[in-house]
């Protein structure tokens, strides 16, 4: 099968990123890319192949499919031009601003008849996908994403930023979306919130505890679960895990405490981690699913309802703020 003719609208961090790796992909022919800066566009195809285009227009004349990787507020203009030019469409995270943007970009692709995805990478980390088999019903989750602060994303707040990464995780391993939530945020550094803690409680019991900063002096990204019968830890920077899974837990009777019959009674499991980049593993799924064979990156229904629960926690951070700013 002749490979599919892609591209990479604006290469700076991500979309840099992006042209690598379409460009080790057998089934995906890097034809080039757009930027606004025709500089970095031309460091970006010395290095990676494809040539320079001119313009948005010249490249997607030329493209089957295109990865958008410009700042978010431009995502909408940039995806609604793309599809309506007949390409299939992976937006960078965050999809959009707002959940209209987002409702906005699904209309023109459903228009166009193309596919729309988004790049929510955390979901193809092998150290997640490892762990997926063990969480299981979850009654508790609690998520840290800590970053230095870059001078870049600063259009959006650290919740659109990094906190979204583990939202959508939390909505797309429990299969739900929150029934009530609360958050508080923090200005430290730029005009909107750096520092962000959200609780989100769930109508099956379950409670997630998300916390994501950009101005943290350590890089961090973990996330934990408790189930009924396992405790899971996961480290996603480092890409390794461990579960503490319960072998029998109708031996553990209320009112029944033998310290060592309980230890014995609990099976402690590295997790078997597959080699590979997630961002690999998310542009091929991309690329296959255009080919009929799997279903791809995030679907941009399942994102749109991720940040939907962004923009909650936002308005619940805010309305917090205001409150304690009279008193």
């Amino acid at each position: 099968m002749k490979p599919g003719r892609w591209g990479v609208w604006g290469v700076g961090v991500w979309g840099e990123k992006h042209a690598r790796v379409y460009g080790m992909i057998p089934e995906a022919e890097l034809v080039g890319v757009y930027d606004r800066s025709r500089e970095k566009a031309q460091q970006v195809v010395a290095q990676f192949g494809g040539r320079v285009f001119d313009t948005p227009e010249a490249l997607l004349a030329e493209c089957e499919a295109v990865s958008v990787a410009v700042p978010t507020v431009h995502h909408l203009e940039a995806a609604q031009q793309a599809l309506a030019a007949g390409c299939h469409v992976l937006v960078e995270k965050p999809m959009a601003v707002t959940v209209a943007e987002c409702d906005a970009m699904i209309a023109a692709a459903e228009k166009a008849g193309r596919t729309l995805q988004v790049g929510q990478v955390e979901r193809f980390n092998p150290a997640l996908l490892a762990a997926k088999p063990f969480v299981r019903g979850p009654k508790f989750i609690e998520a840290h994403r800590m970053a230095a602060f870059q001078p870049r994303s600063l259009d959006i707040d650290v919740v659109g930023d990094l906190m979204i990464h583990d939202i959508d995780a939390v909505l797309h391993l429990t299969g739900q979306t929150p029934s009530d939530l609360s958050a508080v945020g923090v200005n430290v550094l730029s005009s909107t919130e750096d520092i962000a803690n959200a609780r989100l409680e769930f109508a099956d019991g379950c409670v997630a505890n998300l916390t994501a900063s950009r101005v943290s002096v350590e890089r961090l990204r973990r996330i934990r679960f408790f189930t009924h019968d396992a405790y899971v830890s996961v480290d996603l920077f480092e890409k390794t895990g461990e579960a503490f899974v319960i072998k029998d837990p109708g031996s553990f009777k209320p009112g029944v405490v033998d310290p060592l019959a309980l230890l014995a009674g609990i099976q402690r499991t590295k997790l078997d981690i597959a080699t590979g980049e997630p961002l690999t593993l998310e542009l091929t799924a991309f690329v296959k699913s255009l080919r009929g064979d799997g279903a791809g990156a995030a679907s941009a229904r399942a994102v749109r309802d991720a940040l939907a629960v962004a923009e909650a926690v936002r308005d619940a951070m805010r309305a917090r703020a205001r409150q304690w700013a009279v008193r």
